[in-house]
């Protein structure tokens, strides 16, 4: 997914995200908003899986083939960072 089509989808998102908000403004059932509610975060989802897959198979791959232990242990880092903030359960 290039740059172009990352900006198109997360432009569609705002679209869902702003009908969601005028669905709630108007008192929508709660099942219509919650179907929306996942719709509009399974397209999130879907964004922030390209962009790791990306960073993946370029920055991460990169770091590893290079002669800098520092800059491979901060991208590993930083790996482990985003996949503990994935795992962990939501806290209110």
């Amino acid at each position: 997914m290039d740059k172009e089509e990352r900006i198109r989808r997360l432009k569609t998102i705002e679209g869902h995200i702003r009908g969601i908000e005028r669905m709630v403004e108007e008192g929508a059932y709660c099942i219509d908003l919650i179907k929306q509610i996942q719709a509009a975060q399974a397209a999130l989802h879907k964004v922030n899986s390209e962009i790791l897959s990306d960073h993946l198979h370029s920055c991460l791959i990169q770091a590893v083939r290079g002669d800098d232990p520092d800059e491979r242990e901060r991208v590993l880092k930083e790996i482990a960072e985003v996949y503990d903030v994935a795992v962990k359960p939501n806290r209110r």
